[in-house]
């Protein structure tokens, strides 16, 4: 199983606004060549919320083939609905209260095939990956 690492982040101008996502994945083939994959967009009238989950879900749909993969998130948002386990208590509530509930499950079903982890970094902190998907994103967001 191919490993890949996955950055992500969101912006929003405006919460709601203007909007836009940017995600890096780094793949490291068997001759120890690092491949490297950017995606960014901008959307009118959207939250920081939706864009932070739209970077992890473009992200995990581009891979073409299950693999293992860490999501790396400055979002508490998303990564302690996965480490806290609050989408177990989401999906046994039937999703009541819970708000982008599409986009939860357009993720969820992204990442059936695949082993994953997520890991939280802090934004704005010098992480270099961080950093460029910041940039994609508020890019995308000012695009729009």
């Amino acid at each position: 199983m191919q490993k890949v690492t996955i950055y992500t982040d969101g912006a929003c101008r405006g919460n709601p606004g203007n909007g836009g996502y940017g995600c890096v994945l780094l793949y490291t083939d068997e001759a120890g060549q690092t491949h490297r994959q950017e995606y960014s967009q901008g959307f009118k009238d959207t939250t920081n919320n939706q864009m932070e989950l739209m970077a992890v879900i473009v992200a995990i749909e581009a891979l073409k083939h299950p693999c293992e993969v860490e999501i790396f998130s400055d979002s508490k948002y998303v990564v302690d609905a996965f480490n806290q386990n609050w989408i177990e208590g989401w999906k046994k509530r039937n999703w009541k209260k819970v708000k982008n509930i599409e986009l939860w499950k357009r993720l969820l079903a992204a990442l059936e095939q695949h082993k994953y982890k997520f890991t939280w970094v802090e934004g704005h902190a010098g992480n270099e990956e961080n950093e460029r998907c910041d940039q994609l994103a508020t890019q995308a967001a000012d695009s729009i």
